[in-house]
């Protein structure tokens, strides 16, 4: 199975739209509190609409507990600081694909934990950065192809 983790997420509709693309795909969603809205969000319900009962979500108190409660193959840390392609990443079951809050990214202290592999999605030199969900959405395809898409039809 393919994890998918939101650190500390500020957005509810990026994260309702995530909710749907895991609940579509059969990626467990991982999400590292503190969140920046409650779950029970207008935004995340209408953004996620029926879909978060369809998804495997886990919630974490925070990075430590995250990483001190899950096992994963790899965690590949999605953010414009790094330097390697996320197309470029031989992916493995178990994987996890680590995305950032909204307005700040990942802070150094998870893009250089030793656990941690930081990838990019190409972009033109002066973009700042991707809308959350449609990152998380271009990276999860471009595992579960190399996957095989496990699950799917």
């Amino acid at each position: 199975m393919l994890h998918l983790a939101l650190y500390e997420p500020e957005i509810p509709p990026n994260t309702g739209n995530i909710i749907r693309l895991c609940a579509n795909t059969g990626v467990q969603l991982h999400l590292i509190h503190p969140l920046g809205f409650e779950m029970e969000t207008k935004a995340l319900r209408r953004a996620g609409l029926d879909y978060y009962e369809w998804a495997q979500v886990v919630e974490h108190k925070n990075f430590n507990s995250f990483m001190q409660d899950t096992d994963f193959h790899c965690i590949y840390a999605l953010t414009t600081k790094a330097t390697d392609y996320s197309h470029q990443v031989t992916y493995a079951d178990n994987d996890c694909l680590l995305l950032g809050p909204e307005t700040r990214g990942l802070p150094e202290e998870v893009r250089g934990h030793d656990l941690i592999y930081p990838v990019r999605i190409p972009m033109k030199a002066d973009s700042r950065s991707l809308n959350l969900s449609n990152t998380a959405a271009i990276v999860v395809y471009q595992a579960l192809a190399q996957l095989g898409f496990p699950d799917l039809m």
